[in-house]
């Protein structure tokens, strides 16, 4: 938002959705490799029953949990650096 409460610019606007962007991909990474490394063994090698039913449900568990922190990590990390480090200031050097 600019100083006085007005609405966001263009340019503040395109850098929110580029951060949600790359917080969606890269959670989307995340979640996959989670999910790869606990359930491809159950995919790939002949485990006993319960493993191998259980494997892909802690797998998704894990990939969920991944998804929403990595997401949550990047827009609380994007969120703070776009605020001045001072009130009614634009840089910390100012």
């Amino acid at each position: 938002m600019t100083m006085h409460g007005g609405r966001r610019g263009q340019a503040e606007r395109d850098a929110i959705t580029v951060e949600i962007g790359y917080a969606l991909c890269s959670a989307v990474f995340a979640a996959l490799l989670g999910f790869g490394a606990v359930a491809g063994p159950a995919l790939l090698f002949d485990l006993p029953r319960g493993l191998e039913r259980a494997l892909p449900v802690v797998g998704t568990v894990l990939a969920a949990v991944l998804f929403l922190a990595r997401v949550v990590s990047v827009l609380v990390r994007f969120q703070r650096s776009a605020q001045p480090s001072q009130p009614g200031r634009t840089s910390p050097d100012s």
